[in-house]
């Protein structure tokens, strides 16, 4: 027994080594995961970048086996999406799981950009990291409106069509630059199309190597911590981090917490209510795309209404659509306009902890605002709110610069 086991092991080691002479397996393995030093006092909010890898991976599998059954045609996309809930084996599990993944995403990712916005992950020297990471969140946001018109159904439709009308605002070019979107003059066969082959292709490519550039850089830079603490700074003498410890197994089986942790979540709402009172899947998608037949409200699914809610706030069509660009692109602007040489919120002053909380409560209330009928009230609520989103950045360099912080110490706590 013994001598097959040593054979079994010496096989296996010079397997590894023939691998290791025409590819760095070993190498990287060692770089990424068993030497690389994260810092030990890791806590809660750091679950949520693996998360996101894990949810990225359900989406990319799900969506493989959705793409077997769907037709991306105006007359059968409807009908393909019933056919896979109705006579795929397990198709309805498979749809229900890239639905909730969908929202899913954008939930883990909120939370982990605000995970930065407590620690100071976007600050020196993450600068690069934190704009790959905003790149990842726009291309998710392209991913997601592509994949919302291929159901077909009545919010899907006229949600498209609404989105890709913002574009006509653009002046000389709009109107060109909406056609040529959609392929014809209203959204159609054509439309659908472009946005499957973009869906399944074109975004998840970018998606795919904007996710390396990011881990590539996080490995770089190194992982920040609560305590906003360079752990390369003291270091023994093997030159380990004395603060650090290595990612694999430590944190490998801490993720393992939180993926199944998380998973339990993600199954209760995949098997007992994947549409989330209609905020996950809306109502109207259940009936079939009529162009003849505007719904009597359309709004965007959640993920987007703080956005569509600052769009709706300002009331020149041009300058709605400048506002919300500018709502999701001014996040890339923070590692220069935060002045405060602390980066953790645990240091940091009042000013800071009264603006984080007032710029959270803001996305919150948008977010609400942006599913509600545009009533008078709704739209004045809008506006303030609106106003209170953009001053948590505007005002960034003055009450950074002048807040009240504690010392941080050389050391993670």
């Amino acid at each position: 027994m013994s001598k097959l086991i040593n054979g079994g092991v010496k096989l296996l080691n010079n397997t590894l080594g023939w691998i290791d002479d025409r590819f760095p397996l070993t190498k990287t393995w060692n770089e990424h995961l068993a030497q690389y030093y994260a810092p030990k006092n890791f806590n809660f909010w750091y679950y949520f970048g693996s998360l996101a890898l894990l949810v990225l991976v359900i989406q990319f599998v799900t969506g493989i086996w959705l793409t077997m059954y769907y037709k991306p045609s105006a007359e059968h996309a409807f009908a393909s999406v019933e056919y896979i809930m109705r006579d795929v084996e397990w198709g309805w599990w498979i749809r229900y799981m890239h639905s909730t993944g969908a929202s899913a995403f954008f939930i883990v990712i909120y939370l982990h950009m605000f995970r930065a916005l407590l620690y100071g992950s976007y600050k020196r020297p993450r600068e690069l990291l934190w704009l790959t990471g905003m790149f990842i969140y726009l291309i998710l946001m392209a991913e997601a409106f592509f994949g919302y018109l291929l159901p077909w159904g009545q919010m899907s439709y006229w949600g498209a069509q609404v989105i890709i009308s913002l574009f006509s605002a653009i002046p000389f070019i709009g109107p060109e630059l909406a056609e040529w979107i959609r392929g014809d003059y209203v959204v159609s066969d054509v439309t659908l199309n472009r946005f499957f082959s973009f869906h399944v292709i074109a975004v998840p490519l970018v998606l795919c190597g904007l996710v390396g550039l990011h881990i590539f850089a996080l490995h770089e830079v190194g992982s920040n911590n609560p305590d906003g603490v360079e752990i390369k700074k003291y270091k023994d003498a093997n030159g380990v981090p004395l603060d650090g410890i290595p990612f694999h197994p430590y944190y490998t089986v801490k993720d393992i917490v939180g993926v199944v942790v998380f998973l339990i979540f993600f199954c209760l709402v995949v098997f007992f209510n994947p549409e989330m009172g209609g905020y996950f899947l809306e109502h109207a998608n259940f009936i079939p795309a009529d162009p003849l037949k505007t719904p009597e409200h359309i709004a965007p699914v959640w993920y987007f209404t703080p956005f569509y809610a600052i769009l709706r706030a300002v009331p020149d069509k041009l300058g709605g659509v400048i506002a919300m660009g500018a709502s999701t692109l001014i996040f890339m602007a923070l590692p220069w306009i935060d002045r405060s040489p602390v980066k953790s919120i645990r240091y940091r002053g009042w000013k800071y902890r009264t603006a984080l909380t007032m710029f959270v409560i803001s996305f919150v209330v948008l977010g609400w605002l942006g599913m509600q009928v545009a009533t008078p009230n709704v739209t004045l609520a809008s506006r303030i709110f609106t106003v209170i989103y953009f001053l948590f950045f505007l005002l960034m360099p003055f009450y950074t610069a002048n807040d009240t912080d504690k010392p941080v110490p050389d050391r993670v706590t």
